[in-house]
């Protein structure tokens, strides 16, 4: 075996001539955050859902190992699906909503702050995030899987995010 000297695909592409323009969302771009508060309304069935925010349209890079939220759902075993409401894409194409797109039954049984990093292998292999491309943005949406809301079950946080 030998030693490598090698380049990110982005260093790679800066450093060509002649140079390859990164997108904002992987070079200069601003974080941002969608601060949300959700406490719930009366009970909810299993599969109730709470819509948190709608990310800007255009290209944006959901930060998900940024992303927490301090969640108080009261019922025993609780877990919650972090995904997405159906979109437009910019190229004019219906995107499926994907209700656990994001985060696929993180364990919320204990009170507490938690982080929407899941483990969401194709998530992973995107440094943790996960880029969305819409026409009029997108609406992040919390499910409860196997579990009742109860009224008065908080859902309190923030989504962090790259743009322009």
């Amino acid at each position: 075996m030998a030693v490598t000297v090698q380049k990110s695909v982005e260093l790679t592409n800066a450093d060509a001539t002649p140079i390859v323009k990164a997108n904002s969302t992987e070079l200069h771009g601003v974080i941002r955050i969608a601060f949300f508060t959700h406490a719930q309304d009366g009970t909810g069935d299993t599969g109730s859902s709470v819509g948190l925010c709608r990310l800007p349209a255009g290209r944006v890079r959901l930060l998900a190992s940024m992303s927490k939220a301090y969640v108080n759902w009261t019922t025993s075993s609780a877990t919650l699906d972090l995904g997405w409401d159906a979109y437009t894409s910019t190229a004019g194409a219906t995107v499926a909503a994907d209700p656990d797109g994001l985060v696929n039954g993180l364990d919320v049984d204990t009170v507490g702050f938690q982080t929407f990093e899941g483990a969401i292998a194709a998530n992973l292999l995107m440094g943790g995030a996960y880029v969305f491309e819409s026409q009029d943005g997108v609406v992040i949406r919390a499910t409860a899987t196997d579990n009742a809301q109860v009224s008065g079950d908080d859902l309190v946080g923030y989504l962090a995010y790259v743009v322009d």
